[in-house]
């Protein structure tokens, strides 16, 4: 045991998978914010000085040149973004940082255009959890410069990087070295992008799931809801044996957003029950408001906008209630008579804040909600702040 903890982690740096980190260091270098080459490499490995020296130098240099931010964050790069994201399998946490990003910026982006680009462009990255390498053979195999190589015909090369260069120009003499990590065109790990978007009775304003990390048998399913209405609800019934919950349940999570949590925290990953495991179930729907690791796998729905705690459809569903799974038809319902949800719906009281003053409560006014980045409603992009009068 020991030797299985020690090796869990090699090095100083990041998740050794397709996690978080990875996928927005990946996302950093397309928007054009990072030295081209610079996002993959492993934290142990000496390319890494080199870079930092490089990015010393560069950061110099664009003060001179007056480069800043917005030169490089435009509806152009957010859609490279996407498309690099996307091809990765990466993590479904990129969603909200990049329309959180993007609203900053000033530019439009919604969940619909995730959507759009997950159907054109295909897994190229066979790199946990949707695939079979790590992060290190990645680097080895090209890195993101090689991964962009093959992506040409999805991205704009005409957007600019934080080197004066296009991205098109950045690409010369990118190559890929192991076909088996960076799949060709022709050999995709997936014909579309890792992360698929949702809509339906039961997400009427979005929700996300990495399809490429699922059981294929459930991307398209139908089954009775087993409702935890907290996390601590969860934690205290998941493993009792009396719960009433088979393979074919789809577990729901309620309050666990960016209000409810507060926080949105990364308890999307529902555990299998404990009488489950012992069966040998592996994977079955789960569904909440909350997000996951970008390391986790599993059918698990995501982001589901608007949440529980402010009375998304979401929670409306109690157990026994039959949910519909479709992610070929983008599609997330909750299969239940409306004039039955309406009663619901007239007797739903909101949970108490969790705070009733200081930071709390102004992050629980102003947060928002999943589909629009999670983000104060005070940060997005507004007219300029001018300049202090000097007296």
């Amino acid at each position: 045991m020991d030797g299985v903890a020690g090796g869990l982690s090699r090095s100083h740096g990041i998740c050794m998978t397709m996690g978080t980190a990875a996928t927005m260091t990946a996302a950093a270098e397309t928007l054009g914010l990072a030295l081209p080459g610079s996002s993959s490499i492993p934290a142990a490995d000496s390319a890494h000085a080199l870079m930092a020296a490089a990015c010393g130098r560069r950061i110099v240099e664009m003060v001179w040149q007056d480069l800043i931010p917005s030169r490089f964050l435009t509806a152009a790069s957010f859609d490279n973004a996407i498309a690099v994201d996307m091809a990765l399998g990466g993590s479904t946490n990129a969603v909200i940082h990049l329309i959180a990003m993007a609203r900053r910026a000033g530019v439009a982006l919604d969940l619909a255009r995730f959507d759009a680009i997950s159907r054109t462009v295909p897994v190229l990255a066979d790199i946990r959890p949707s695939g079979r390498h790590l992060m290190e053979d990645f680097y080895y195999a090209g890195g993101l410069r090689g991964l962009l190589s093959r992506l040409r015909e999805a991205l704009d090369l005409t957007c600019p990087n934080v080197c004066g260069l296009t991205l098109g120009e950045t690409l010369e003499g990118a190559a890929v070295f192991d076909d088996a990590v960076i799949r060709p065109l022709t050999d995709p790990v997936s014909a579309e992008g890792g992360t698929a978007v949702l809509f339906g009775s039961l997400a009427p304003d979005g929700c996300v799931i990495k399809k490429t990390a699922c059981d294929p048998r459930f991307l398209h399913h139908q089954g009775k809801a087993v409702v935890f209405r907290d996390y601590a609800d969860l934690e205290a019934r998941l493993d009792d044996p009396a719960l009433d919950v088979t393979a074919d349940s789809v577990l729901v999570l309620q309050n666990c957003g960016p209000v409810g949590a507060p926080g949105m925290p990364e308890w999307g990953m529902l555990p299998i029950p404990q009488k489950l495991l012992r069966e040998g179930v592996r994977d079955m729907v789960r569904i909440s408001d909350a997000r996951m690791s970008g390391t986790s796998y599993g059918t698990c729905v995501l982001h589901v906008a608007p949440e529980a705690h402010i009375g998304g459809p979401l929670a409306l569903v109690r157990d026994g209630d039959t949910i519909r799974l479709d992610v070929e038809g983008r599609r997330l319902d909750l299969l239940a008579d409306e004039a039955e949800l309406a009663a619901r719906r007239a007797a739903w009281t909101p949970r108490p804040a969790p705070y009733g003053r200081g930071y709390g409560a102004m992050y629980a006014a102003h947060v928002g909600q999943a589909d629009t980045g999670c983000d104060f409603d005070f940060l997005q992009a507004g007219p300029p702040t001018p300049e202090p009068e000097i007296h």
